[in-house]
């Protein structure tokens, strides 16, 4: 576990290099899919689950993701929740994973628009990548792309009206509404970086494995040039395989 959180940093270390060395040319813009988060979105919100959601409402033009963070909280508080059908299993209604999906609405979506490469193989309601990026397609193909009928597509993941208006409610507490006083010093990340993070952070918990290339090649987990590799491959950037030839 030590060595593969060790390969984690290795991952975070040579993206924050590229950055800082101008090769954020090579990855696409970053996109925050909308406003701002509150203090108290920021304060109650994990950072991966943050990056997800605003990562995720990007792929959907006028959806904001703090309504994608709404719906995250009022379900499992972003995965949060010991109830049943969070982490396996299901709940009462037969829901599952952090976003609460029906297995066949869940299946049904990802047939049209499969989520982006960082999650597990296939794709599963259970993995939060999956779940929130599933979950921005689901409200995207109801009515929230350009906010053409968001009321409309909320009440379409969860048919009761007062589960539209907590989330609206929800959503409004996570926005931060005051607007910038100066523009950033310096450009956001870019949403390649993002990527490759995510693809890092989706493999905590995976045994080192020498030379190994992790479960899609077949091995049980990765080495630590492995994994680089991997989350790079994520962001749509090739490397080569050694370390030596990364450094290099």
């Amino acid at each position: 576990m030590g060595k593969i959180l060790a390969a984690v940093a290795a991952v975070l270390l040579l993206l924050l290099t590229a950055v800082a060395a101008g090769a954020g040319s090579l990855l696409s813009p970053f996109a925050t899919g909308g406003t701002r988060p509150s203090a108290r979105a920021l304060a109650d919100i994990p950072a991966g689950y943050l990056t997800l959601y605003r990562t995720s409402a990007a792929t959907c033009p006028g959806l904001d993701w703090s309504t994608l963070a709404a719906i995250g909280k009022i379900e499992t508080d972003h995965g949060r929740s010991p109830l049943p059908g969070v982490r396996s299993g299901s709940n009462y209604a037969g829901a599952q994973g952090p976003m609460q999906f029906l297995r066949p609405t869940f299946n049904s979506v990802i047939a049209k628009r499969p989520p982006p490469r960082g999650g597990a193989t296939p794709p599963s309601p259970y993995n939060p990548h999956d779940a929130i990026h599933t979950a921005a397609a689901y409200l995207c193909q109801s009515g929230a792309r350009h906010n053409t009928d968001l009321r409309g597509a909320i009440f379409a993941y969860n048919h009761a009206h007062w589960y539209v208006s907590q989330v609206l409610a929800q959503a409004a507490r996570y926005r931060h509404n005051r607007p910038p006083t100066a523009a950033p010093a310096t450009a956001p990340p870019a949403s390649g970086a993002l990527r490759a993070i995510s693809y890092a952070r989706g493999q905590l918990g995976l045994p080192y494995v020498w030379g190994g290339d992790g479960p899609a090649a077949g091995d049980a987990g990765f080495d630590c040039s492995g994994l680089a590799r991997a989350a790079y491959a994520a962001a749509g950037i090739t490397l080569p395989r050694t370390a030596q030839q990364q450094y290099d």
